[in-house]
């Protein structure tokens, strides 16, 4: 099978979106399929083109035998919604005017959201090559603008929203991260039989549980400390406040240590309250590759799992979770909904309520506290992993899915 897959996002840049990608297209490039990304440059979270792509108009690439075709963008930070629609719109526009024109014989295309601007790109390709559109649901656009309180305009919301159901339509398969996104969808009006759930997962090869790397620790200053680590996004969605405000709490606790990795829309107010608070029992790191983040999850003795508590994140699932599971890391889940449904489970995590701090600076020492019990849980998370969320069992059922809709 040819498989063509479009994402704004794609590796080296460190976001949930270019990982699934990466590791489905592998997966398949194994099996014997042809896979062909077409993406932008890379430049995410900050902004900034990496060296080796600035100054192009296109790149053509393989990264472990995956086609890549990159085509130029307006590349600009993670925040400031005009400003990234602007770049929303220009991935459109130039993976159509750039990437189509290289774009090999394929069989079918796949579009993965956000944003449903590049689905438009897709629908338009897949017409004009003749081959089913498959649009890969990771989050409910606009609802999640509007819950957050970005979108308030009606005359707008309803327009986007039009817009949201016609490439739902259009679609042959429409493919969800969640049960609950799929229920959502069905809920308002799309056949149950189109829609399928394909989870995200863990490479669980590469994410495995070991010993903490004692040079990244000695390092990074967090030797013989407890590491409550945060890894991943510093969005607004995922109420990393709240982590902030407990390690404030926590402060003279001498012998905990929050580590947060990442990049995004909230980065510089949590360093602005590192410095306001002198915090010095928070270490905070970049946006990391890919390679480093199994050594990271390692070097923690708990990571925190949050979501902000707003009602549409009852349907979500941070991707991230699969991951410190698989390496045998306990979870502090700040989460309601799938996303506690499947931590609770798997008996690898205390569950708090979404931005309590009182509730997550409680949990975070009664893991100190329970070094035993923390234990157990970490121990429980991979084999769960193993059974439900590896890849590449994912990635089989994927291509199960394509293959149905190409008969």
């Amino acid at each position: 099978m040819k498989i063509a897959y479009i994402c704004q996002y794609f590796v080296p840049e460190p976001s949930a979106p270019s990982t699934r990608i990466s590791e489905l297209a592998q997966e398949w490039v194994k099996d014997g399929h042809e896979v062909t990304v077409l993406t932008g440059m890379p430049n995410h979270p900050n902004g900034i083109v990496l060296d080796e792509y600035r100054g192009k108009i296109i790149a053509d690439e393989k990264i472990v035998d995956v086609n890549v075709l990159r085509s130029w963008l307006y590349a600009t930070p993670n925040e400031g919604i005009l400003r990234k629609t602007l770049s929303h719109l220009s991935f459109m526009i130039s993976t159509v005017m750039l990437s189509l024109p290289r774009l090999n014989k394929i069989d079918v295309i796949i579009v993965s959201s956000p944003t449903f601007l590049s689905a438009f790109a897709g629908l338009l390709i897949s017409k004009i090559r003749r081959v089913p559109f498959v649009f890969e649901v990771r989050d409910l656009w606009p609802a999640v603008f509007v819950d957050l309180g970005i979108l308030s305009n009606v005359f707008l919301i309803r327009v986007l929203e039009s817009w949201e159901m016609f490439l739902y339509t259009q679609a042959a398969l429409v493919v969800t991260v969640t049960k609950s996104f799929r229920s959502k969808l069905i809920e308002r009006g799309l056949p149950a039989e189109k829609i399928v759930v394909v989870s995200n997962g863990a490479a669980v090869n590469r994410f495995k549980p070991g010993d903490k790397n004692d040079d990244l620790c000695s390092d990074l200053g967090i030797s013989g400390k407890f590491v409550v680590s945060y890894i991943g996004a510093h969005g607004i969605s995922q109420g990393v406040a709240t982590i902030m405000e407990a390690a404030t709490t926590l402060k003279y606790r001498d012998d905990i240590v929050f580590m947060l990795v990442g990049d995004g829309a909230m980065k510089k107010d949590m360093v602005t309250i590192k410095s306001d608070y002198n915090l010095q029992n928070v270490v905070m790191l970049p946006a990391q590759s890919k390679e480093h983040i199994p050594d990271l999850y390692r070097a923690s003795d708990v990571c925190i799992v949050p979501l902000r508590d707003v009602p549409l994140f009852d349907s979500f699932v941070p991707s991230k979770m699969f991951e410190i599971m698989s390496c045998g890391i306990p979870i502090i889940g700040s989460v309601n909904g799938e996303a506690r449904e499947i931590l609770e489970i798997s008996g690898s995590a205390m569950i708090v309520s979404p931005e309590s701090v009182s509730e997550l600076t409680d949990s975070i020492l009664w893991m100190v506290e329970n070094p035993q019990k923390r234990k157990m849980m970490g121990m429980s998370g991979r084999p769960f992993v193993c059974e439900h969320y590896d890849r590449t069992m994912l990635a089989k059922k994927y291509i199960g899915h394509l293959k149905r809709i190409l008969k």
